[in-house]
Parts: structure tokens; sequence; C-alpha cells
């Protein structure tokens, strides 16, 4: 029995479809059977642009151990991406001293 239960993530960004770049505000995320994966239940994400009426959409469907293994990679792409673009911080200041970290 499908479940029909979607978490909705408002996202910034843009995402290629079948015809081109499109933006993107949200991403409905559901675990239930798939639509096309040979899976019994499977991870979609919906990439949508609600603003335009969600008219196009960009999806995925992929197995649980694939999102999780994804999930990590997300979170190690982005710690390696602010350690490499993080600009400096003043932690702490005094009249003459910053401390910069």
């Amino acid at each position: 029995m499908c479940s029909y239960i979607v978490e909705k993530a408002r996202l910034t960004g843009s995402a290629k479809g079948p015809n081109g770049w499109m933006k993107i505000d949200t991403a409905n995320v559901y675990f239930d059977h798939p639509y096309h994966a040979p899976l019994d239940h499977a991870l979609g994400i919906d990439f949508v642009c609600e603003a335009d009426g969600a008219r196009e959409r960009v999806a995925v469907e992929i197995s649980r151990e694939s999102a999780l293994a994804l999930i990590e990679k997300i979170k190690a792409a982005l710690a390696s991406g602010d350690a490499a673009h993080a600009t400096p911080s003043i932690v702490g200041t005094t009249n003459d001293v910053a401390s910069v970290f």
C-alpha cells in the first residue's frame, strides 16, 4: 500500500530537466513504491518550482542504502567546500588586536 507521505523542503537553486535548466524552490521527498526504479520501495525526490506552478519536475528514485550513502557524501562535500572556501572570521577583538581563525 502506498502511503503518499511527502516531506517538503524549501530550496534555492536550479535543476536541469528535459527542457533545459529550470529554477527550483521545492523538493518533495518520499519513501514509497517507485514509479520506475526496479525496487520494492525507493526514496523519491521531485525537484519543482512551486512559484511557477510546478509545471516541470526533475525526479530521482534511489534505494534506501543509496540515499543514506548520498546523505553522507553531501555532508562531506559541504564540509570540504566550507573548509576550502571559508573566509576568516573575527572571533575576538580588543582595541589593538583581532583574533582571526
